[in-house]
């Protein structure tokens, strides 16, 4: 799980580091995840399935929404942001999957809401690598959704299949194939692509993407809900202290702010779940 962490949270400055836009980065590195999935993601795959392609097109619509933010805005804002996905659970949950929201999930969910909002509170620095940062923030905040309907399309799947690996394989390549389709139109034609782009995208997909969610799977098989849910927040803490160290980038105090009390509350959501 750790290592898992360490791998997701080096995508913003990876991203960052290539010079292609975002479309290019999420089509070459969508390229490359689905190759390496295949590989390293064990399970069978049964692309046929209706609720494969569901789930995989609200991950891929994440993962697209969060390559924008990134190549927009700071890469501290762009994943707090995206944390934010379980602020849509209590709303979406009871229609969705069938589970119903605790009152101390609508308290977290207010509380969230209120951290999300001070990343908008005063004017945000911008950088070479951060030039748009509200209109980024909106895509990492449209990220977060995506995510709450991916985590509630994982719980599906497992639920309406006894093998979960199938379903959850398969809507990782579903994932990856549609950012593919929706961003290489886009993207195309790539031209002056350098040899450190191309290395960057195939890190991207193949470590970053690929590579993490294999030693996730492995993690989750081995290791209770807190622990896993803790280690798991290593991602947030060390993408934006990647960004700083290559690219100078240091989010306001305002986005600070906001982002401790996201990670408090996801915190000790995570703490109470373990303890019912």
């Amino acid at each position: 799980m750790l290592g898992a962490s360490v791998l997701f949270s080096t995508g913003g400055a990876a991203i960052k580091t290539a010079t292609l836009d975002g479309w290019q980065v999420a089509a070459l590195r969508g390229m490359f995840a689905l190759a390496a999935i295949a590989l390293l993601v064990p399970g069978p795959v049964s692309l046929g399935r209706c609720s494969a392609a569901l789930v995989g097109t609200a991950q891929a619509a994440t993962m697209l929404l969060f390559v924008l933010a990134n190549k927009l805005t700071t890469s501290a804002n762009a994943i707090f942001l995206q944390c934010t996905g379980p602020l849509y659970l209590p709303l979406l949950g009871p229609f969705l999957i069938g589970e119903k929201a605790k009152r101390s999930d609508w308290w977290a969910m207010a509380v969230i809401g209120a951290g999300m909002g001070l990343f908008f509170v005063g004017t945000p620095a911008t950088y070479a690598t951060a030039p748009q940062p509200h209109l980024g923030d909106a895509f990492a905040i449209a990220s977060g959704f995506g995510w709450a309907l991916t985590v509630m399309g994982f719980r599906w799947t497992a639920r309406a299949s006894a093998d979960r690996a199938p379903g959850a394989k398969s809507a990782m390549l579903w994932g990856n194939l549609l950012v593919v389709i929706a961003a290489l139109p886009t993207a195309w034609p790539l031209t002056d692509v350098s040899g450190g782009d191309w290395a960057v995208v195939a890190y991207l997909g193949v470590v970053q993407i690929a590579l993490a969610y294999r030693l996730l799977a492995r993690g989750l098989r081995r290791l209770p809900a807190m622990e896993a849910a803790l280690l798991g927040f290593f991602e947030p803490v060390l993408n934006p202290i990647w960004a700083y160290l290559v690219h100078g980038e240091l989010p306001s105090a305002w986005a600070l702010g906001g982002a401790a009390v996201i990670a408090v509350v996801t915190v000790s959501r995570a703490l109470a779940g373990s303890r019912r």
